[in-house]
């Protein structure tokens, strides 16, 4: 589900504060057959939920908000900007910072220890199969 093209890019607008159908659609440019079916596809995989918006004086729109599943996909997003970054940096420089909101450092993801929450190198990490050969249940990504 979120291997499919435009999806990453749909959470992420939504993560800038996107919620209508138009304004996703017009960031990006998919086209609206496109972006109903993944919209509904990230709805029903329960990443994003419909909610009925209404302004004065217009009919009810729904607009789209991430929810808690969606949420945790921010450090998916900020990984992947952070790998371009470091291996197909933009000669203008990063299209977006990291930046920690209460102090305005700079952050960036890393694999934490759940034992003493340090950083650990990529060299350090073995990727443990639970039931060798099978790959692990999930909500179908």
């Amino acid at each position: 589900m979120l291997g499919e093209r435009w999806s990453l890019l749909i959470i992420r607008e939504i993560f800038s504060e996107r919620h209508r159908f138009t304004e996703i659609q017009s960031a990006l440019g998919v086209a609206s057959n496109l972006l109903t079916t993944r919209l509904k596809k990230l709805v029903d995989a329960g990443v994003l939920r419909k909610q009925t918006h209404q302004e004065p004086g217009s009919r009810n729109r729904i607009r789209y908000h991430l929810t808690p599943a969606g949420e945790e996909l921010l450090i998916v997003l900020a990984a992947l900007q952070q790998w371009g970054d470091r291996h197909c940096p933009r000669p203008s420089g990063p299209a977006v910072l990291r930046r920690q909101r209460s102090s305005g450092l700079s952050v960036h993801v890393g694999l934490i220890s759940d034992t003493d929450g340090r950083e650990i190198p990529n060299t350090d990490l073995d990727m443990v199969s639970v039931q060798p050969g099978r790959p692990s249940p999930c909500c179908g990504c």
